[in-house]
Protein backbone atom coordinates (compact mmCIF):
# COMPACT_ATOMS: atom_id res chain seq x y z
CA UNK A 1 0.00 0.00 0.00
CA UNK A 2 3.10 2.70 0.64
CA UNK A 3 4.23 2.09 -2.85
CA UNK A 4 0.82 2.84 -4.35
CA UNK A 5 -0.38 5.62 -2.21
CA UNK A 6 3.25 7.38 -2.65
CA UNK A 7 2.26 7.40 -6.15
CA UNK A 8 -1.18 8.56 -5.42
CA UNK A 9 0.50 11.51 -3.62
CA UNK A 10 2.83 12.40 -6.08
CA UNK A 11 -0.16 12.89 -8.38
CA UNK A 12 -2.54 14.57 -6.06
CA UNK A 13 0.51 16.95 -5.20
CA UNK A 14 1.53 17.66 -8.81
CA UNK A 15 -1.80 18.67 -9.80
CA UNK A 16 -1.72 20.57 -6.76
CA UNK A 17 1.70 22.30 -7.19
CA UNK A 18 0.11 23.27 -10.84
CA UNK A 19 -3.10 24.34 -9.04
CA UNK A 20 -0.77 26.59 -6.81
CA UNK A 21 1.22 28.30 -9.40
CA UNK A 22 -1.67 29.87 -10.95
CA UNK A 23 -3.70 30.11 -7.58
CA UNK A 24 -2.77 33.26 -6.93
CA UNK A 25 -3.78 34.76 -10.10
CA UNK A 26 -7.02 33.36 -10.23
CA UNK A 27 -7.77 34.41 -7.02
CA UNK A 28 -8.65 37.66 -8.82
CA UNK A 29 -11.44 35.53 -10.66
CA UNK A 30 -14.64 34.60 -8.75
CA UNK A 31 -14.59 31.52 -8.10
CA UNK A 32 -11.52 30.14 -9.42
CA UNK A 33 -9.93 30.32 -5.58
CA UNK A 34 -10.74 31.46 -2.27
CA UNK A 35 -13.71 33.87 -1.93
CA UNK A 36 -11.72 35.30 1.12
CA UNK A 37 -7.86 35.02 1.68
CA UNK A 38 -6.78 32.18 4.07
CA UNK A 39 -10.43 31.55 4.50
CA UNK A 40 -12.41 28.26 3.18
CA UNK A 41 -15.73 28.79 3.09
CA UNK A 42 -17.36 25.78 2.99
CA UNK A 43 -21.96 25.99 2.16
CA UNK A 44 -23.30 23.28 4.12
CA UNK A 45 -26.96 22.14 5.30
CA UNK A 46 -27.31 22.37 8.90
CA UNK A 47 -29.92 20.51 9.26
CA UNK A 48 -28.39 17.23 7.61
CA UNK A 49 -26.79 15.01 9.79
CA UNK A 50 -24.28 13.44 10.10
CA UNK A 51 -22.89 15.05 7.50
CA UNK A 52 -23.40 18.76 8.48
CA UNK A 53 -25.61 19.56 11.83
CA UNK A 54 -25.55 21.68 14.89
CA UNK A 55 -24.77 19.36 17.67
CA UNK A 56 -25.65 20.09 21.49
CA UNK A 57 -23.44 22.65 22.24
CA UNK A 58 -24.66 25.09 19.90
CA UNK A 59 -21.87 24.29 17.46
CA UNK A 60 -22.01 23.05 13.85
CA UNK A 61 -20.01 19.70 13.16
CA UNK A 62 -20.68 16.41 11.23
CA UNK A 63 -18.88 14.04 8.96
CA UNK A 64 -17.72 16.71 6.09
CA UNK A 65 -17.14 19.55 8.12
CA UNK A 66 -14.42 17.92 10.54
CA UNK A 67 -12.88 16.50 6.84
CA UNK A 68 -13.18 20.73 5.84
CA UNK A 69 -11.67 21.28 9.08
CA UNK A 70 -8.60 18.70 8.68
CA UNK A 71 -8.08 20.41 5.32
CA UNK A 72 -8.00 23.92 6.61
CA UNK A 73 -5.27 22.43 9.20
CA UNK A 74 -3.38 21.23 6.36
CA UNK A 75 -3.24 24.44 4.77
CA UNK A 76 -3.23 27.11 7.31
CA UNK A 77 -6.25 28.39 6.13
CA UNK A 78 -9.62 29.43 8.29
CA UNK A 79 -12.85 27.45 8.29
CA UNK A 80 -15.81 28.97 7.65
CA UNK A 81 -18.84 26.60 8.25
CA UNK A 82 -21.64 28.54 6.45
CA UNK A 83 -25.22 27.10 6.46
CA UNK A 84 -27.02 27.55 2.86
CA UNK A 85 -30.96 26.86 1.93
CA UNK A 86 -30.36 23.74 -0.07
CA UNK A 87 -32.39 25.16 -2.88
CA UNK A 88 -30.10 28.31 -2.94
CA UNK A 89 -26.92 26.32 -3.35
CA UNK A 90 -25.90 27.55 -7.00
CA UNK A 91 -26.55 30.86 -6.30
CA UNK A 92 -24.40 31.00 -2.88
CA UNK A 93 -21.53 29.17 -5.52
CA UNK A 94 -22.33 30.86 -8.29
CA UNK A 95 -21.60 34.43 -6.43
CA UNK A 96 -18.56 33.77 -4.75
CA UNK A 97 -20.37 33.30 -1.75
CA UNK A 98 -18.91 30.16 -0.88
CA UNK A 99 -16.09 27.95 -2.19
CA UNK A 100 -17.69 25.26 -2.22
CA UNK A 101 -20.52 22.90 -1.60
CA UNK A 102 -19.28 19.95 0.81
CA UNK A 103 -22.52 18.13 2.58
CA UNK A 104 -23.19 14.94 1.21
CA UNK A 105 -23.27 16.23 -2.20
CA UNK A 106 -24.64 13.71 -4.59
CA UNK A 107 -22.04 13.80 -7.97
CA UNK A 108 -23.58 12.11 -9.84
CA UNK A 109 -25.05 13.27 -12.82
CA UNK A 110 -24.07 16.84 -11.73
CA UNK A 111 -20.58 16.10 -13.66
CA UNK A 112 -21.79 19.35 -16.10
CA UNK A 113 -22.61 21.74 -13.66
CA UNK A 114 -19.63 21.59 -11.07
CA UNK A 115 -16.31 20.72 -10.95
CA UNK A 116 -15.85 17.66 -8.17
CA UNK A 117 -13.64 16.49 -6.07
CA UNK A 118 -12.63 12.86 -6.27
CA UNK A 119 -15.46 10.48 -4.42
CA UNK A 120 -15.21 9.77 -1.27
CA UNK A 121 -18.34 8.37 0.35
CA UNK A 122 -20.34 5.61 -1.34
CA UNK A 123 -24.36 6.59 -0.95
CA UNK A 124 -27.69 4.87 -1.93
CA UNK A 125 -30.99 7.15 -2.44
CA UNK A 126 -33.52 4.65 -0.12
CA UNK A 127 -37.24 5.04 1.04
CA UNK A 128 -37.76 5.42 5.23
CA UNK A 129 -41.34 4.67 6.53
CA UNK A 130 -43.31 2.80 9.57
CA UNK A 131 -42.72 -0.41 10.63
CA UNK A 132 -46.89 -0.46 11.01
CA UNK A 133 -47.82 1.44 7.29
CA UNK A 134 -47.74 -1.95 5.49
CA UNK A 135 -45.23 -0.74 3.11
CA UNK A 136 -42.58 -3.36 2.12
CA UNK A 137 -41.76 -2.48 -1.49
CA UNK A 138 -41.85 0.52 -3.43
CA UNK A 139 -44.63 -0.92 -5.45
CA UNK A 140 -46.37 -0.45 -1.95
CA UNK A 141 -45.99 3.43 -2.47
CA UNK A 142 -48.74 4.17 -4.90
CA UNK A 143 -51.00 6.10 -4.07
CA UNK A 144 -48.82 7.28 -0.70
CA UNK A 145 -47.44 10.44 0.34
CA UNK A 146 -43.96 10.81 0.12
CA UNK A 147 -41.42 13.44 1.22
CA UNK A 148 -37.93 14.60 -0.24
CA UNK A 149 -36.54 17.48 0.53
CA UNK A 150 -36.54 20.41 -2.07
CA UNK A 151 -33.53 20.42 -4.67
CA UNK A 152 -32.14 17.03 -3.10
CA UNK A 153 -31.11 13.81 -5.42
CA UNK A 154 -33.61 11.91 -4.42
CA UNK A 155 -35.93 14.43 -5.81
CA UNK A 156 -34.17 14.27 -9.30
CA UNK A 157 -34.65 10.62 -9.30
CA UNK A 158 -37.89 10.34 -8.78
CA UNK A 159 -39.65 14.02 -10.86
CA UNK A 160 -39.81 13.54 -14.39
CA UNK A 161 -36.85 12.36 -16.47
CA UNK A 162 -35.54 11.05 -13.09
CA UNK A 163 -34.61 7.42 -13.24
CA UNK A 164 -36.95 6.11 -10.71
CA UNK A 165 -39.70 8.80 -12.69
CA UNK A 166 -42.32 5.84 -13.35
CA UNK A 167 -41.94 4.82 -9.99
CA UNK A 168 -42.47 8.63 -8.66
CA UNK A 169 -45.62 8.76 -10.64
CA UNK A 170 -47.30 6.20 -8.98
CA UNK A 171 -47.16 8.21 -5.50
CA UNK A 172 -50.46 10.18 -4.38
CA UNK A 173 -48.45 12.99 -3.85
CA UNK A 174 -44.83 14.05 -3.73
CA UNK A 175 -44.03 16.73 -1.00
CA UNK A 176 -40.93 18.67 -0.87
CA UNK A 177 -38.94 20.16 2.34
CA UNK A 178 -36.66 22.18 3.09
CA UNK A 179 -35.03 19.86 4.92
CA UNK A 180 -35.22 16.54 6.25
CA UNK A 181 -35.31 17.07 9.93
CA UNK A 182 -38.72 18.49 8.99
CA UNK A 183 -39.63 15.84 6.33
CA UNK A 184 -38.93 12.98 9.75
CA UNK A 185 -41.23 15.26 11.67
CA UNK A 186 -43.79 15.17 9.10
CA UNK A 187 -43.50 11.20 8.59
CA UNK A 188 -44.22 10.93 12.87
CA UNK A 189 -46.79 12.91 12.82
CA UNK A 190 -48.40 10.66 9.82
CA UNK A 191 -48.85 13.19 7.28
CA UNK A 192 -46.05 11.49 5.16
CA UNK A 193 -46.07 7.67 4.73
CA UNK A 194 -42.46 7.83 3.60
CA UNK A 195 -39.35 9.72 3.04
CA UNK A 196 -37.15 9.56 0.01
CA UNK A 197 -33.78 9.94 1.59
CA UNK A 198 -29.83 9.41 1.38
CA UNK A 199 -29.55 6.33 3.27
CA UNK A 200 -26.70 7.95 5.84
CA UNK A 201 -28.77 10.35 6.88
CA UNK A 202 -31.60 8.11 6.74
CA UNK A 203 -29.25 5.64 9.44
CA UNK A 204 -29.11 8.86 11.70
CA UNK A 205 -32.55 9.04 11.42
CA UNK A 206 -34.21 5.75 12.47
CA UNK A 207 -31.52 5.01 15.03
CA UNK A 208 -32.62 7.74 17.42
CA UNK A 209 -36.37 6.87 16.33
CA UNK A 210 -38.51 3.14 17.23
CA UNK A 211 -40.72 1.98 14.53
CA UNK A 212 -38.58 3.21 11.36
CA UNK A 213 -37.17 0.98 8.63
CA UNK A 214 -35.62 1.33 5.39
CA UNK A 215 -36.94 -0.92 2.49
CA UNK A 216 -34.86 -3.45 1.17
CA UNK A 217 -34.89 -1.88 -2.23
CA UNK A 218 -32.99 1.12 -3.12
CA UNK A 219 -33.40 3.41 -5.46
CA UNK A 220 -30.28 4.15 -6.68
CA UNK A 221 -26.62 4.11 -5.77
CA UNK A 222 -24.49 7.38 -6.33
CA UNK A 223 -21.36 9.04 -4.74
CA UNK A 224 -20.17 11.71 -3.00
CA UNK A 225 -17.54 14.56 -3.53
CA UNK A 226 -16.61 18.07 -2.99
CA UNK A 227 -18.25 20.26 -5.58
CA UNK A 228 -16.71 23.62 -6.98
CA UNK A 229 -17.82 26.04 -9.13
CA UNK A 230 -17.21 24.94 -12.61
CA UNK A 231 -13.38 25.37 -13.67
CA UNK A 232 -12.04 25.51 -10.35
CA UNK A 233 -9.54 23.16 -11.07
CA UNK A 234 -6.84 24.97 -8.84
CA UNK A 235 -8.96 25.21 -5.51
CA UNK A 236 -9.76 21.18 -6.18
CA UNK A 237 -6.67 20.13 -7.16
CA UNK A 238 -5.56 21.24 -3.49
CA UNK A 239 -8.28 19.64 -1.78
CA UNK A 240 -7.51 16.52 -3.83
CA UNK A 241 -4.40 16.11 -2.38
CA UNK A 242 -5.47 17.40 1.02
CA UNK A 243 -7.69 14.59 0.85
CA UNK A 244 -4.64 11.94 -0.34
CA UNK A 245 -2.47 13.20 2.54
CA UNK A 246 -5.54 12.76 5.01
CA UNK A 247 -6.11 9.14 4.07
CA UNK A 248 -2.12 8.53 3.96
CA UNK A 249 -1.69 9.61 7.62
CA UNK A 250 -4.86 7.91 9.03
CA UNK A 251 -7.00 11.13 9.94
CA UNK A 252 -9.64 10.51 7.29
CA UNK A 253 -10.06 6.93 8.71
CA UNK A 254 -9.96 8.74 12.46
CA UNK A 255 -12.68 11.07 11.80
CA UNK A 256 -14.53 8.31 9.57
CA UNK A 257 -14.67 5.79 12.75
CA UNK A 258 -16.43 8.71 15.21
CA UNK A 259 -19.14 8.50 12.47
CA UNK A 260 -19.79 5.16 12.00
CA UNK A 261 -22.34 4.20 14.53
CA UNK A 262 -24.00 7.98 13.20
CA UNK A 263 -25.22 6.25 9.96
CA UNK A 264 -21.86 5.93 7.72
CA UNK A 265 -20.71 2.75 8.32
CA UNK A 266 -17.04 1.65 6.80
CA UNK A 267 -18.52 0.28 3.90
CA UNK A 268 -19.70 3.27 2.83
CA UNK A 269 -16.22 4.46 2.73
CA UNK A 270 -15.09 4.68 -0.80
CA UNK A 271 -11.38 7.24 -0.86
CA UNK A 272 -9.03 4.85 -1.08
CA UNK A 273 -10.49 3.35 -4.24
CA UNK A 274 -10.82 6.29 -5.85
CA UNK A 275 -7.33 7.05 -4.93
CA UNK A 276 -6.14 3.75 -6.34
CA UNK A 277 -5.17 2.87 -2.78
CA UNK A 278 -5.40 -0.98 -2.17
CA UNK A 279 -6.18 -2.11 1.05
CA UNK A 280 -2.78 -2.89 2.97
CA UNK A 281 -1.62 -6.43 3.69
CA UNK A 282 1.12 -8.04 6.40
CA UNK A 283 3.16 -8.07 3.26
CA UNK A 284 2.88 -4.50 2.67
CA UNK A 285 3.32 -3.33 5.83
Amino acid sequence: MKKILAGVLCTAMAASLLGMSSFADETEAAGNGLAEDGKFVVGFDAEYPPYGYMDDNGDYTGFDLELAAAVCDLEGWELVARPIDWDSKDMELGSGNIDCIWNGFTMNGREDSYTFSVPYVDNSQVIVTAEDTGIASLDDLAGKIVGVQADSAALSLLEDGGDQADLGATFGELQQFGDYNTAFAELQAGSLDAVAIDIGVANYQIAGREGYVILDEYLNSEQYAVGFKLGNDALCGIINADLATLLENGTFDEIAAKYEDMGIPADMLCLAESLGVEAETEADA
